[in-house]
């Protein structure tokens, strides 16, 4: 990341197509063409792991494993694993919006169908590849699929409310069961074998033109995951392995009580003991899958908020400290230069900046808060600094044009004052400021291009439903958008050639 460069902010399940949610085909390839033709070099994602409570991308079955979701059925069809004329009646869904229970209930049956005709397949090449991807993965594979096949095994309950022996992998109840649900437990291994070799060749094809791509990792797991499961060590949990401390972060920008995650804190005292083996397989995992990685809430490296599992609010916790220092350091003499991007927004210390600044990571910049104080304002273009990515708003955000809106009078007289003078509507405006910006890179959400209003929010922090659910479709996507692209990415020096 050494070159003034920019690039678009856009999940994978945002993306248009039949299926009512987006997927790892045709649309995607797709958008990387949108991506060249403009001269972007980056697009940026959401977590891709299987989705648990509330759809969200943040909280997930796995830490590893993809989502199931996002299998194209159109190029299952080209494997021959689905007939022609299997989607000739796809859910009657808004174009606009997913809608998960119901796309879940149509499509998974069809998945089904997919791995029984692969059961039958004849293509040897095929069937190799399979062999491959599962010896190279059951390091996490075998665990993953345990869970999630236990999981509808006992009607969808979360682990801990499981029978006994299983849950605490009781020696001899993890041969029992693998046994037990063996067809269940191939079912899910075959739907991560579709999604990475989907991920595969759609990542090559962003290499083959120019484009990298930005995942995002998230600093926690979910508590009813595969990964607390299967390493409860690794995590503050009682005897009854239920989570006795819960992170979070205290009242912020976003909420009043602060934002209570639920999922539960690291112990890295027993991290430090088993040599960080846990996270180093996990971000050498995601290395393989991205160009560049966002670690959300970086912070919680340096310390975090810890917050007793009773309460109902994040306002009660301390802070308490973490290993990132040593993690990054062990990744640095492993890989050298890290490709990391630190998301550090919020309340952030000067020893957060420090491990910052220390590995050389650039840090994010918000023009969205940029103007809720004085001339000082961190986030201000006169008080960026090239190691930095600048956004005009991230998947938390509010669409800039719904921001602007609901800005007071006063706030909006500023933004439009300070603001480069020229014509166009606010979004426009807020996104040639972030390109001209001296920051390295600048990151648009897809929704400020398009200069939607607020009903295309991705995310509002602190609610637990109704979000993720935004999606886009092509006719939105006008030739002025384009060309404005286009025309800002060349004048502020970011064009991708």
């Amino acid at each position: 990341m050494k070159k003034r460069s920019s690039g678009l902010l856009l999940h994978i399940t945002s993306l248009p197509g039949y299926e009512g949610i987006g997927t790892l085909g045709e649309h995607a390839f797709k958008f990387i063409d949108f991506l060249k033709e403009t001269g972007q070099l980056w697009w940026q994602i959401l977590p891709l792991g299987p989705v648990g409570y509330g759809d969200s991308p943040y909280q997930c079955y796995s830490a590893f494993g993809g989502n199931p979701m996002l299998i194209d059925l159109k190029e299952l069809m080209k494997w021959g694993l689905l007939e022609k004329n299997s989607l000739i009646e796809p859910p009657r869904c808004k174009k606009s919006k997913v809608e998960f229970s119901q796309i879940a209930s149509w499509k998974y049956p069809l998945l089904r169908r997919a791995y029984h005709a692969f059961s039958e397949n004849e293509s040897q090449e095929l069937r190799n590849e399979y062999r491959r991807f599962l010896k190279e993965n059951s390091w996490w594979l075998n665990d993953y699929t345990l869970f999630m096949a236990a999981k509808k095994h006992f009607g969808g309950t979360p682990w801990h409310e499981w029978e006994k022996d299983l849950k605490f992998r009781e020696p001899g109840s993890y041969e029992k069961y693998t046994h037990l649900l063996e067809d269940e437990v191939d079912f899910r291994k075959f739907l991560q074998f579709c999604f990475f070799r989907q991920w595969s060749a759609l990542k090559n094809y962003a290499a083959q033109n120019g484009i990298g791509i930005i995942g995002d990792l998230p600093l926690y797991v979910s508590t009813d995951s595969a990964d607390v499961w299967t390493n409860p060590d690794l995590f503050i949990l009682d005897r009854n392995l239920m989570p006795e401390k819960i992170g979070g972060v205290p009242p912020d920008y976003f909420s009043e009580t602060g934002q209570l995650w639920g999922n539960p804190v690291y112990n890295w005292g027993r991290i430090r003991e088993r040599d960080f083996d846990w996270w180093i397989a996990r971000i050498h995992f995601n290395l393989r899958l991205f160009d560049m990685i966002r670690i959300d809430h970086f912070r919680g490296l340096e310390s975090f908020w810890s917050v007793d599992a009773g309460e109902n609010t994040a306002v009660k916790g301390t802070w308490e400290k973490a290993s990132g220092f040593e993690l990054m350091d062990k990744l640095r003499r492993q890989i050298g230069e890290l490709p990391f991007i630190a998301e550090d927004l919020g309340f952030i210390t000067p020893e957060v900046r420090k491990l910052r600044m220390d590995f050389n990571l650039p840090g994010m910049k918000i023009l969205q808060f940029a103007f809720s104080s004085d001339e000082k304002n961190e986030y201000l273009l006169h008080n960026h600094s090239p190691d930095f990515i600048v956004y005009t708003g991230t998947h938390d955000n509010d669409t800039t044009r719904s921001w602007f809106k609901n800005s007071s009078e006063k706030d909006r007289k500023m933004i439009t004052q300070y603001l480069p003078a020229c014509r166009g509507n606010i979004s426009h405006r807020l996104i040639q400021a972030a390109w001209s910006s001296v920051a390295i890179v600048a990151i648009a959400p897809l929704q400020d291009l398009l200069n939607l209003k607020g009903d295309a929010r991705m995310n509002m922090p602190g609610t637990p439903s109704g979000n993720w659910v935004w999606r886009f479709c092509w006719k939105q996507l006008k030739n002025k958008h384009t060309e404005f692209l286009k025309e800002i990415t060349e004048k502020y020096n970011r064009m991708n050639c």
